[in-house]
């Protein structure tokens, strides 16, 4: 019997799993150029993404807006005068998925200037589902080696609600960059209960 049991619970993470993310979502090519809007506790921002700075990067972007993964997602690492960073999500599921996916490295063909955004990453493959805003011309960030990886790929730029990403609160500074693993297991209700001035991604969607 608890066989039986152990093996119907299986089944049945694995259908939500597969509910909640498909591996054929990871074949969408994003267009040449595409543009989204980000819905956050602070306002909206738009951004432009351009396939041409790093294809696979921005086929991951695409996917990740397209399959509506940026929903009540916490923009948890507010460094002043350094970046933004979010990309948690707060159902484990989801963000374990996503995470394990990694993309393939490419060089670094823009120049990191304040409000371009690239995928934040660890080591070789690893850009999958965290990006980070510039809050300033990071310029360093394009050549920084380290764990087998050089730079960090631009993907994208804020083209609009500038005044709106400035405005995160970055009063936790790179605390809880330190926290990611309490994040990814505790999700959003870790954040409100220990650090409730956190802002979130309401939502994110491609605009025509």
């Amino acid at each position: 019997m608890k066989k039986i049991i152990l093996l119907s619970l299986v089944v049945l993470l694995s259908s939500c799993a597969t509910k909640k993310f498909k591996e054929k979502w990871l074949e969408k090519q994003a267009p040449e150029t595409f543009k989204a809007r980000f819905e956050t506790t602070q306002g909206n921002f738009d951004i432009e993404a351009v396939r041409e700075w790093s294809p696979n990067g921005v086929d991951r972007l695409y996917q990740l807006i397209k399959n509506e993964y940026y929903q009540d997602v916490a923009i948890f690492r507010v460094v002043p005068n350094f970046v933004a960073q979010f990309g948690i999500h707060n159902d484990t599921l989801i963000n374990n998925a996503w995470q394990k996916r990694g993309i393939k490295d490419e060089p670094v063909t823009e120049k990191n200037a304040k409000m371009t955004i690239s995928f934040a990453r660890g080591g070789v493959n690893t850009r999958s589902n965290q990006i980070f805003i510039n809050l300033k011309d990071n310029y360093r960030l394009d050549k920084l080696a380290y764990s087998g990886v050089t730079g960090f790929p631009v993907i994208a730029k804020v083209i609009k609600g500038e005044e709106n990403v400035m405005k995160f609160y970055d009063g936790y500074g790179d605390k809880l960059g330190r926290k990611q693993g309490e994040i990814a297991k505790g999700g959003n209700a870790y954040l409100k209960e220990n650090y409730p001035k956190v802002d979130y991604i309401i939502k994110a969607y491609i605009l025509k």
